[in-house]
């Protein structure tokens, strides 16, 4: 498929422009220390093996660990507890930057003694590479799983989409139904063998946080699961209009991705049926990553300068898709369709509150 966060030191890598991802992830903070806090005190471990699936590479692959160590040593000082041992596993496909991550351990632990005063317990860091929709790690061994921005990626572009979804890069208001209906299959498949496979890795009360991009209603054409893909696709029509792009080229080309609703994640771990929900939370983020709860006035935001939210925008979808498009376009064009995604963004961006969705689910392994 060609997938893979954009690695390096780059100006359009991955570590430089993931800047709304760590804004999920910091939403997310409360209802993580809870599981975290419910997990230790319910079971008192001497080790604790935690998991970041999707961990990719810069300031947000050990922001979560990080996190979840400082709230279990503060619990070991309250209930006057030794420090457990941490295993950490951090888990992405092949392609990713992990030589980056070790480099950064070190300092990582440094910091992190630092900012605690008193000796914790030992940690040891593991790389695992490969994909999550299938086993990654052995029966019952991890006691806490955490993924977010990752499970919205599919294993694959549903079969039968291609050449069946003309004019379109994802299932869209104007695609066939064929097209919807094969995307939400291929999130059923690949979303229940996720639950499977982490349901064999994960010991009996372990607790599993899922952040997911998605929606907030049923219909899966509705702009909000579709809007960031579908001003990609204004751009790329625009370049085959004007001969840049070859018209069978963009025929076949079709993101991965699915934007679920709250309902569909719910049916797919009930009908799983190894973990309980224990809540499930909806947040959103504006594109330009100012607080969600902030109403946009225009002719003061133009002010600021909205030209560097498009641009910001562009660098972060860039340094997700990236890879995609070189693999299926070539690099040529690359330059070109970033240069008119940013405009495209800096228009709307300009007159409307752009969002993105996250769900995020709190599971626990039944008995």
């Amino acid at each position: 498929m060609g997938l893979h966060m954009n690695g390096s030191a780059e100006e359009v890598s991955y570590a430089k422009n993931s800047s709304l991802q760590r804004k999920a992830i910091s939403l997310t903070k409360p209802l993580r220390d809870e599981a975290i806090t419910s997990l230790y005190c319910n079971t008192l471990p001497k080790s604790l093996a935690i998991a970041d699936l999707g961990c990719s590479s810069g300031p947000n692959t050990l922001l979560v660990i990080s996190e979840f160590i400082k709230v279990v040593e503060n619990l070991c000082r309250e209930l006057n507890k030794k420090s457990p041992e941490y295993k950490v596993f951090l888990n992405d496909l092949s392609e990713n930057d992990f030589n980056s991550v070790f480099k950064s351990l070190d300092t990582f632990k440094e910091n992190l003694y630092d900012e605690m005063k008193t000796e914790i317990g030992p940690c040891y860091f593991f790389g695992v590479p490969g994909s999550f929709y299938g086993r990654t790690f052995p029966d019952k061994s991890l006691h806490f799983v955490h993924s977010s921005n990752s499970l919205h990626w599919l294993s694959k572009v549903p079969e039968g989409v291609d050449n069946n979804n003309k004019g379109n890069i994802y299932h869209s208001s104007t695609s066939p139904s064929n097209v919807l209906k094969a995307y939400y299959q291929q999130f059923q498949r690949d979303f229940s063998l996720f639950l499977k496979c982490r349901a064999q890795e994960i010991v009996e009360g372990g607790r599993m946080i899922l952040t997911v991009t998605g929606r907030k209603i049923d219909d899966p054409s509705s702009k909000g699961s579709c809007y960031i893909w579908d001003l990609m696709t204004i751009v790329l029509n625009d370049m085959v209009l004007q001969g840049i792009i070859d018209k069978e080229k963009l025929d076949t080309f079709n993101i991965p991705t699915y934007f679920p609703s709250p309902s569909e994640l719910k049916r797919e771990v009930f009908e799983e049926g190894s973990f309980a929900i224990n809540k499930l939370e909806i947040s959103e983020v504006n594109w330009n990553d100012r607080d969600c709860g902030e109403v946009l006035d225009i002719e003061s935001e133009m002010s600021k300068s909205i030209k560097d939210d498009g641009y910001n925008m562009a660098q972060c979808i860039r340094a997700a898709i990236e890879s995609l498009l070189v693999c299926h376009f070539g690099d040529s064009v690359i330059e070109e369709i970033f240069y008119r995604y940013k405009n495209i963004l800096n228009d709307r961006m300009s007159k409307e509150v752009t969002k993105i969705t996250y769900l995020t689910l709190l599971l626990t392994r039944k008995p």
